[in-house]
């Protein structure tokens, strides 16, 4: 009987603190790699043509998507859209960054993985969601056909930059390049 009226004032307790924005049992301890990214996000110095945004809201930080709109390059004025996922041991293990929007890019395959070295082997703690985006970005503005998931797009980035340049248009424009359909992006 005791026990149920410790239960009880236990119960009134949270609700007190609910009422008062105490929070009260829905308050979830932070892991230190939420910590992490608030401080990282908070801290984000982006170029104008990037937008992050959170779609399960404000409570989720460790899923969110990223919009980046080149402003020189093969892929001016298209926008790709990126889902990131972050691990709860982040930074000590690199955000699982996948693109939504269909790409004829070197570096992106058909099913939007990523070829970013600091995504990989070259992931360190001391790096942060800035630098990736920063990564991204710089793969619209300078796609890299020496380490390709794409390999038809790197070769024709290599041997013929002009039909490079003509299937990215094609494919931004919502068209097909070889077999495959690219939907509109610009």
């Amino acid at each position: 009987m005791i026990g149920l009226f410790k239960v009880k004032e236990k119960q009134r307790e949270q609700a007190q603190n609910a009422s008062r924005g105490g929070g009260g049992p829905s308050v979830k301890k932070q892991s230190a790699g939420e910590l992490r990214l608030h401080k990282d996000i908070s801290e984000l110095n982006l170029p104008s043509s990037c937008t992050i945004s959170f779609p399960n809201g404000k409570d989720d930080l460790m899923n969110f998507e990223v919009s980046i709109k080149p402003d020189d390059g093969y892929y001016q004025l298209s926008t790709f859209a990126f889902t990131f996922h972050v691990s709860p041991v982040y930074p000590h293990e690199a955000p699982k960054v996948k693109c939504k929007t269909k790409v004829y890019h070197p570096n992106i395959d058909l099913e939007g993985n990523v070829c970013l070295n600091i995504l990989r082997e070259d992931w360190k703690p001391v790096l942060n969601i800035n630098t990736v985006i920063y990564g991204l970005f710089h793969l619209f503005t300078e796609p890299n056909s020496e380490d390709p998931l794409n390999h038809d797009a790197a070769q024709v980035l290599r041997d013929n930059p002009k039909l490079f340049e003509t299937n990215v248009r094609r494919a931004m424009t919502g068209g097909y390049v070889g077999q495959t359909f690219f939907p509109r992006c610009i």
